[in-house]
């Protein structure tokens, strides 16, 4: 005769708590990449995370256990959107010489970094095994692809060592970290450089009819 009512809710599907968990860990790292853009390192932590997203320290640490972790899953989205942007730049039929392949890397590398500030932030963190390991990961993978890339395009010879990049790679870079201490944008003047320092080197390995055409 009469409808049974209960003030109870019923508890949330799995699906339903996987999908906001998924949100929050989300929300966690758009508040820290948007602190640490706006702020510097020592502005995000967890207490200050949570603020900015809306979500108790407490439930904070549900999901990550220190901002160690946090940076270190925020680096790795921001790897991710690298290696892609990389990946398209490479994929173009118009990168004929070294200094276009030169450009291929750096171009996407500058503008990300001078879009993404908590990226710049994160990248140069030094004392922080776990984001170094992962910049040293990347750094070893790119120069890799770079080296594959170059045979291919037959922009240097077949038989050029793998290491002929990779230390191409790791001076550049150094140069290209200089650039961003210098500047929080990145100086034009030193990134120039490192296209001219990369490009050369190179170029003392290629091919003559490639040293020609660049």
């Amino acid at each position: 005769m009469f409808e049974k009512s209960s003030k109870t809710q019923a508890p949330a599907r799995p699906g339903v708590r996987q999908r906001r968990g998924v949100e929050r860990r989300r929300a966690i790292l758009d508040a820290a990449e948007a602190l640490l853009g706006e702020q510097g390192y020592q502005a995000g932590t967890l207490k200050a995370i949570g603020e900015r997203a809306g979500i108790p320290t407490a439930s904070v640490y549900h999901y990550f256990s220190d901002r160690h972790q946090v940076d270190a899953e925020l680096l790795q989205r921001h790897i991710g959107e690298l290696d892609a942007l990389i990946t398209t730049a490479l994929e173009s039929p118009e990168l004929r010489t070294l200094r276009d392949a030169g450009d291929a890397v750096i171009d996407p590398l500058r503008n990300y970094f001078r879009q993404h500030p908590s990226c710049t932030v994160l990248w140069f963190a030094r004392g922080n095994e776990t984001l170094d390991a992962h910049i040293r990961a990347f750094d070893t993978s790119q120069a890799e692809r770079l080296w594959h890339f170059l045979i291919e395009r037959e922009l240097l010879p077949a038989d050029t060592p793998q290491l002929v990049v990779q230390l191409a790679w790791e001076a550049g870079n150094r140069l290209f970290d200089t650039a961003f201490r210098h500047s929080p944008t990145g100086d034009d003047a030193t990134i120039n450089e490192v296209r001219r320092m990369v490009t050369a080197y190179l170029e003392t390995y290629a091919p003559k009819a490639t040293k020609r055409r660049g």
